[in-house]
């Protein structure tokens, strides 16, 4: 630990994202990655965008991606911020809308684990809200005083859904402050709180191009809310950088939201091949949470998690296994090619045959 670290950066954990490991290859289902290539539309927009104009700066306001999105959700160009991926947005939301040391910001005990590294890293209190024995969030948990709630919805990483009718009662309990609804994995089965925002000023609705879109690797996510809130994300990203994506990632991102039926067709078949696979390892005796998501997370009654984790590792099968109370038992497993969760089956069945 340096002697030069603040105080802030002495103290926080930071998040640890899932292993991108380079020893060799791996059937890779530890970091929700899309199994399947974007839109070649995206390729075609990007190697177009490759040329002389790299030496100029990008829009700083995203013109032709915000169009696009808001034109895909019937919502206004300026109920509409994009930004570098999901957890930026995320961050700059914390900033905008949390105050330090105020009234505790609620969010799951069990959901996704940058949520409370934000909370220590902008001095934000904040409030965790008990999931049951099978990780359902209960709403109720949310009609309380608070500063402001996040809620990942389907949740991560557990995979489980609020139904809109819970989200609406949610937001009706909380009119006074900031209710942010993380999306970013809506797209594999869950309901989307976008359609809300006129009626709620206070919902800020954030999803990514990560997952659904298959453009991990151009790091872009987009929000939705109210004008108000959007321009409060604004003020926040110009105070700290004004230009958060870069040409290539704006011309990709907005090709992929414009050919939108392509990834309508890839989401199905990832919803197909993880009924499938929840089906197979229902029998197998697993327990497997229902997922509306483009994961599942399951345990074995006899077999530790943490077991299966290593065993498939050593098979060259990459899993995630959070190592934290209620969950170091669960293993959460990406949904990959129907090719590549038949290898993963007959692994893991391998596996617990023994116990």
């Amino acid at each position: 630990m340096s002697k030069y670290w603040s105080p802030i950066l002495k103290n926080i954990k930071p998040y640890t994202p899932g292993e991108q490991p380079k020893d060799k290859k791996y059937i890779k289902l530890n970091t929700n990655e899309n199994p399947y290539p974007p839109s070649p539309k995206v390729i075609k927009a990007i190697r177009k965008a490759t040329d002389e104009t790299l030496r100029l700066y990008p829009d700083p306001v995203c013109t032709e991606l915000r169009e696009a999105i808001a034109s895909l959700y019937q919502v206004k160009e300026n109920q509409v911020f994009v930004g570098n991926g999901s957890d930026e947005l995320l961050a700059f939301a914390y900033l905008a809308f949390f105050e330090p040391a105020a009234k505790p910001v609620l969010f799951a005990d069990v959901t996704y684990s940058f949520y409370p590294v934000y909370a220590a890293l902008f001095k934000v209190n904040y409030q965790l809200i008990p999931t049951d024995d099978d990780f359902n969030i209960p709403p109720e948990g949310y009609y309380q005083e608070n500063g402001g709630i996040v809620i990942a919805n389907p949740n991560a990483p557990t995979g489980r859904s609020l139904s809109l009718e819970s989200v609406k009662a949610i937001l009706q309990h909380n009119r006074k402050c900031v209710v942010i609804i993380d999306e970013a994995y809506v797209d594999f089965g869950g309901q989307s709180a976008k359609g809300l925002i006129n009626d709620y000023p206070n919902l800020l609705v954030i999803q990514t191009m990560s997952k659904s879109w298959a453009l991990a690797g151009l790091r872009v996510g987009y929000a939705i809310g109210s004008a108000e809130l959007i321009e409060g994300i604004i003020r926040i990203k110009d105070s700290i950088n004004s230009y958060t994506l870069d040409r290539l990632a704006l011309a990709g991102a907005a090709a992929a939201i414009k050919d939108n039926a392509y990834y309508i067709k890839i989401r199905k078949k990832i919803i197909r091949t993880r009924e499938r696979l929840t089906a197979s390892l229902v029998a197998k005796g697993f327990k497997v949470i229902p997922s509306q998501s483009n994961f599942i997370f399951i345990s074995h009654p006899l077999c530790p998690g943490e077991e299966i984790f290593r065993q498939l590792r050593e098979k060259s099968i990459l899993v995630r296994h959070f190592n934290k109370p209620k969950i170091n038992n669960f293993l959460r497993v990406t949904i990959g090619t129907d090719t590549e969760m038949d290898i993963f089956l007959e692994a893991i069945s391998a596996i617990v045959t023994g116990y």
